[in-house]
């Protein structure tokens, strides 16, 4: 595999959704963790890599001048650019939409959930390496805690549902973001994969091209739902208790 030296990368943080689950209100990025929107956080999370010196924002549609005025308002680290564009009706489309506005030089892309505020800089630096060393693609996973059923969903919500098969839990991860790319392989998966799309990295997969899996950190969850943001919170907590800010 060829390395990349000290290729800077870019990450591209899609925050166009709305987040229904975690209920009414503003858009699930905006939401204030500590006093301060989930975006920003998810912002300065990439930002403490000094690998990354850009960090593009997809915003929803309409709402492009108000993230940007979010940034400003916020104080990040000023070796980092940071851009916004509006993004589009779904996902796949704003990271695309993200994609297309990054200068030619640069060649590692990272694309991180707007809603995993917490991820540590180590994180973020084992997948631009990982890139960097020659894969095409790469996910930070956890292993998993809990014993797998795979079921028959069934037919109405809240009905019983007959188990088919208990998975190998030792074979199975549970994959976080930021996912570092190549940014020719993201573009082309952009490109050429519609279907069954789940995350980036899966459009990859489709390509026949292999991804390769790094140490994720329980840190680096998902806030959806109201507990989650409990969580996040007391997360935060402790880290300002540890840093002493």
């Amino acid at each position: 595999m060829r390395s990349r030296g000290g290729t800077p990368a870019a990450a591209v943080i899609p925050a166009a959704g709305r987040g229904v689950r975690l209920g009414p209100g503003a858009p699930k990025a905006l939401r204030a963790l500590g006093g301060t929107p989930m975006l920003i956080h998810a912002v300065r999370a990439m930002a403490a890599s000094r690998a990354v010196s850009l960090v593009v924002v997809v915003a929803p549609p309409d709402g492009a001048a108000e993230v940007k005025s979010l940034l400003d308002a916020h104080a990040l680290p000023e070796r980092t650019d940071f851009l916004v564009v509006p993004g589009g009706a779904e996902r796949q489309d704003s990271v695309r939409l993200g994609l297309d506005a990054l200068p030619p030089e640069y060649d590692i892309v990272l694309v991180h959930d707007a809603a995993r505020p917490l991820v540590p800089v180590d994180t973020v630096d084992a997948v631009i390496e990982a890139v960097r060393e020659g894969a095409p693609a790469v996910v930070p996973a956890l292993p998993l805690a809990d014993t797998v059923k795979e079921v028959e969903p069934a037919g109405a919500e809240g009905e019983p549902e007959p188990v088919v098969a208990t998975l190998e839990r030792a074979r199975l991860r549970a994959v976080q973001t930021p996912q570092g790319f190549d940014r020719t392989t993201l573009v082309r998966a952009h490109e050429t994969v519609t279907d069954n799309v789940t995350d980036d990295a899966s459009m990859v997969e489709q390509l026949g091209l292999q991804v390769v899996v790094v140490p994720g950190h329980e840190e680096a969850f998902k806030v959806t739902r109201p507990l989650d943001l409990v969580l996040a919170e007391a997360v935060l907590a402790r880290r300002r208790l540890n840093d002493g800010f």
